[in-house]
């Protein structure tokens, strides 16, 4: 593409979105230049703390455990208490339990403490995205998600390169490095984001809860999009728990697995806009099933990988169903969404992936120990099979999207201002 068209196309890309969501999308890019928790944690407990994989796998699940119990509750507290506390709670509390993470060397506590990262940082997914949504226009909501991703990508990317390496020197390090960039996250969110939860009208008022977790779990469009997205993101968790188990076993060092999975930040970061220009108009049905039989033989062919470089190559495959899959999968869950009930909406969706987090590691360190590393990879295309037939059937006569009534941010007017 020539140099003006791809300015053209940048521009076209990112112009038209509101500042508040460029002040959440920086917190989000904020966030992921830090991460090393949920990368390297298997890592961490099976060559520098010496432990198996099936206890790997199963602190990975207590972690993901956290995610489980906070999902639905966070959801709850986006709705009621807003989205800008509920952000600042979660951010604050993840940023102290990663730094205690780094501290703790029993067993047990490092399990403890793994399940509380878990929790506080799985609660602030709901309300970011409920936020998005709010703030964000019907028809740039797919781009809106689409460049939040690119940001947790493009994070990513940096911080797995330098990770690996700092893992090498000190697991110490990463943790609090995770640690800090959190506590600046909630910083950003404190000094620059208003609250932006939809004000109700006065007839609204009156049916103040009319939207309850029960509610949600009646609705079977909705709720079987979730099932499917649970299947999904077993797949997809298997880059960060799956892999480095199995490319620690056949004797890679953790710069190797680092360099392989940086492929996926680096391939999103390139390829995210780009693509997103693409499917933003394009039928989610059509697009759901190709991303879902993408990542499921994507990891099936890490069966067949033998070095770094084919480690790397596998990782291209999966990764293009990521790209796809994400921004399509969220801006279809604000869709199925009512306007007063996204937060609890937001943590039903995330609980498919809090649910992921729990039963992948499981999953994975106990097919690798009893089995072998080939047959998880096997399982992986099987399930994105099943998923990609899954979404066929049930994504007939979508609804239209739904606009967001207009609001007045609960915060006081000189806040607003200021920020």
């Amino acid at each position: 593409m020539p140099l003006a068209g791809l300015r053209r196309a940048t521009r076209e890309s990112v112009s038209g979105l509101p500042r508040e969501f460029w002040w959440l999308w920086t917190s989000t890019l904020v966030n992921r230049l830090g991460a090393f928790v949920a990368t390297f944690m298997a890592l961490y407990l099976t060559l520098d703390r010496g432990y198996s994989a099936t206890y790997a796998g199963l602190v990975a699940s207590l972690h993901g455990l956290g995610g489980v119990a906070s999902s639905l509750g966070a959801g709850v507290m986006t709705d009621r208490l807003g989205r800008r506390p509920t952000l600042l709670i979660a951010q604050a509390s993840t940023a102290a339990s990663v730094a205690l993470l780094g501290f703790v060397h029993d067993p047990v506590a490092i399990a403890a403490v793994a399940f509380l990262v878990g929790m506080t940082s799985n609660a602030s997914r709901p309300a970011v995205q409920a936020m998005m949504a709010d703030i964000v226009r019907p028809e740039d909501r797919v781009r809106a998600f689409s460049l939040n991703y690119w940001a947790i990508n493009l994070g990513f990317a940096v911080s797995s390169m330098g990770a690996g390496f700092i893992a090498e020197f000190s697991y110490l390090a990463g943790f609090l490095i995770e640690a800090g960039m959190t506590a600046l996250c909630a910083v950003v969110v404190f000094l620059k984001l208003p609250e932006s939860r939809p004000q109700r009208t006065s007839a609204e008022a009156g049916a103040k809860d009319d939207v309850r977790l029960g509610t949600v779990l009646r609705d079977g469009r909705f709720m079987g999009v979730v099932g499917l997205s649970f299947l999904v993101s077993v797949i997809f968790q298997q880059g960060s728990v799956g892999l480095p188990v199995a490319m620690g076993e056949a004797g890679f060092t953790p710069a190797d697995y680092g360099m392989a999975i940086a492929v996926n930040g680096v391939l999103i970061v390139a390829l995210q806009i780009p693509v997103t220009r693409f499917i933003e108009h394009r039928d989610p049905r059509r697009l759901l099933v190709v991303s879902s039989v993408l990542a499921g033989y994507g990891f099936g062919l890490t069966a067949f990988a033998g070095s770094v470089g084919l480690f790397a190559v596998t990782v291209c495959v999966w990764t293009l169903a990521e790209i796809v899959n994400a921004p399509t999968q969220t801006g279809l869950v604000v869709r199925l969404s009512p306007v007063h009930g996204r937060g609890r909406y937001q943590g039903m969706y995330t609980l498919s992936w809090a649910v992921a987090a729990l039963v992948a590691p499981l999953m994975s360190g106990f097919i690798i120990d009893r089995f072998g590393a080939e047959w998880l990879w096997g399982v992986c295309a099987v399930i994105g099979t099943v998923a990609a037939v899954g979404y066929h059937v049930l994504m007939h006569n979508l609804p239209a999207e739904k606009p967001t009534p207009v609001t007045t941010p609960a915060v006081p007017e000189a806040e607003v201002s200021t920020a």
